[in-house]
């Protein structure tokens, strides 16, 4: 048995172990921790992984390497350039695997393969054209990129770490209370199989009212408590549509129903925000859906707030992916930009929840829904909650927030990423999840001192909604994580975000948990996410602002001073230095008490 290393760099060592019989067994090694000292493995089988080949760097152009394809990841190092050029791709970020060429086709490195990426890249590849040379790797990377496709489950680690999330109740702190009670009816997912198993409903609702709601609800999704303010006791409470149809149909339960919400602290109007712009509202009753009438709930206010749908969105994306990759056209800058009316929709989603904020904020308790209740529904509730509480403006609220406003009440995952699916061009697929997050970066350049978190944890997010590492974001809901049993065989984000906090905890943050953050949505306070969208440019990306680059050289001296503490206290406490000790104050602190009082100045 020969064990070679082939790769070392990042969070990642990966070792080949060859068999006597000739397969190779891969290694990954996985460090978690600032200091490294956490180590998992993750065992990847293959009998072949690595080719000689070419990537066509849109940057630096052709670049003669070697690709080493796990059922995990695509990594290449390339063997001629100075610094060497690597790519390291999980395969859950690959949406679509074409074949470039032909047996006869002409031309320099016309035959390949072409990788369209979920994170705004494109990659080629070009290899020789005898012996059907990319044949094995076009199997496996279609094999192991679209796991679903071929019967398999998704990409899981078999890290065996406890998530340090563990379960999350999804009712606010002080539940129950006399207006809200926590009701189990869900426990089995029988009345809403997308809804988790705990819910808060209004005190004065019982189990059967709320199975009348249900059959009354989109998809069975009944108002449900997010959030309740501590003051003045207005509540955020999200839904679906109402099956309301051509024929105007009423539900005099799901009426009382939200008259029940609305008495809970005494509003005189319950405003009801429907995301969706008012035609599209109409629309939907043609389907069978709808929207609240005047004349059915008279104690409510319906405002539409013309946000648009996942395909509109995702065609959006996808013409700013074409201005962004592989290069930006300056000359037509602005108007590029404008056309793709990516800015336009992050505008409409921070305003409407700019909307629900306010309305919370004097004292009214709103319902918010769109169609299904799991896309646009999230997105407004969750940034009025970061609006209007200090504490998921944290980092350890941050991800109780995404936990529960998106994991547990069902964002469909799986279908608006593709998991998995070799069919790139399913239409539930959209970027619904990369737009809100994008919501947060814009609130995080208003307000820098709100937030505890910062820019790489936002990115370190994205990176693993596709990555499939972790289990986070695996499947639509929380029935479909239990019946594939991911928190016993998959490890959680957040696992690893909070064994290095450090790397994402904002310096410049400043405690204020009852501040409520009014962020400008206008299109000349909003930018594009540049350190995201156009990252895998060499020159967009090596840019750092003169603050953060300060604070972390600042970080790297104090990280210095501490160590040349440290080594000078050993120095002091050997047997060789006991002179020096005696001479000196007899109840020496300890190194640790030393370190704690060490500050740097800024």
């Amino acid at each position: 048995m020969v064990v070679t290393q082939l790769v070392l760099g990042g969070d990642l060592s990966l070792f080949q172990i060859s068999t006597q019989n000739g397969d190779n067994l891969q290694i990954h090694i996985l460090c978690l921790g600032s200091d490294r000292s956490s180590v998992c493995l993750v065992f990847d089988f293959f009998s072949e992984h690595d080719k000689d080949i070419i990537y066509m760097c849109p940057f630096n152009g052709a670049l003669k390497g070697k690709v080493f394809i796990t059922n995990y990841r695509l990594y290449f190092k390339s063997a001629d350039a100075d610094p060497a050029v690597t790519l390291n791709v999980p395969l859950g970020v690959i949406g679509r695997v074409e074949k470039m060429g032909g047996a006869s086709s002409r031309g320099e490195n016309s035959y390949g393969l072409d990788i369209t990426c979920k994170d705004m890249r494109n990659l080629r590849f070009a290899l020789k054209q005898e012996g059907h040379s990319r044949r094995d790797i076009f199997d496996i990377l279609f094999r192991y990129a679209f796991p679903v496709s071929h019967g398999l489950p998704p990409t899981e680690s078999q890290l065996q770490i406890l998530s340090l999330i563990g379960c999350l109740s999804t009712g606010p702190q002080g539940l129950p209370n006399e207006k809200w009670r926590i009701t189990f009816v869900n426990e089995t997912y029988e009345l809403c199989d997308t809804y988790p198993t705990i819910l808060a409903v209004p005190f004065r609702s019982s189990d059967e009212d709320l199975r009348k709601v249900s059959a009354f609800r989109s998809r069975g999704r009944i108002p449900v408590l997010s959030w309740i303010h501590r003051e003045n006791q207005a509540v955020i409470c999200r839904c679906s549509q109402p099956l309301v149809g051509m024929s105007g149909k009423r539900n005099k339960d799901d009426e009382r129903y939200l008259d029940l919400i609305r008495e809970a602290n005494g509003t005189a109007k319950l405003t009801i925000y429907d995301a969706r712009p008012s035609v599209n509202a109409v629309a939907n009753k043609a389907t069978g859906g709808g929207y609240e009438g005047d004349d059915a709930y008279q104690n409510a206010e319906l405002v539409f707030l013309d946000i648009h749908n996942i395909h509109v969105m995702r065609e959006s994306l996808k013409k700013l992916k074409d201005i962004v990759y592989p290069n930006v056209e300056e000359s037509h800058w602005l108007s590029s930009l404008e056309s793709t009316h990516w800015l336009e929709h992050i505008k409409l989603v921070i305003s409407g929840a700019i909307q629900v904020a306010d309305k919370i904020s004097g004292g009214n308790s709103v319902v918010v829904h769109c169609s299904d209740g799991w896309d646009r529904t999230a997105q407004l509730t969750s940034l009025a909650m970061l609006m209007l509480d200090g504490h998921y403006r944290t980092l350890r609220g941050f991800q109780v927030l995404l936990e529960k406003e998106w994991i547990s009440f069902g964002h469909k995952f799986a279908s608006r990423i593709g998991h998995g699916d070799k069919n790139h061009a399913d239409q539930d697929r959209s970027p619904i999840f990369v737009q809100f997050i994008d919501c947060v970066w814009q609130m995080t350049k208003q307000f820098p001192t709100a937030f505890e978190f910062n820019e790489r944890l936002l990115v370190t997010i994205l990176d693993h909604l596709f990555s499939c590492r972790f289990g986070t974001f695996l499947y639509n809901c929380e029935s479909a994580r239990d019946t594939n049993e991911v928190r016993s065989k998959t490890v959680s984000l957040w696992s690893l975000v909070n064994s290095e906090a450090s790397s994402y905890q904002n310096p410049f943050y400043t405690p204020e948990c009852s501040r409520v953050l009014y962020p400008v949505a206008s299109m000349r306070h909003l930018e594009l996410w540049v350190t995201y969208y156009i990252r895998w440019n060499p020159r967009i990306r090596q840019q750092q602002s003169p603050v953060e680059q300060r604070y972390m050289e600042l970080l790297a001296l104090r990280d210095e001073y501490l160590k040349k503490l440290e080594e000078l206290q050993l120095t002091d406490s050997s047997p060789n230095s006991s002179h020096l000790s005696n001479s000196s104050t007899p109840n020496a602190a300890s190194p640790t008490q030393h370190i704690t009082h060490l500050h740097t100045p800024f």
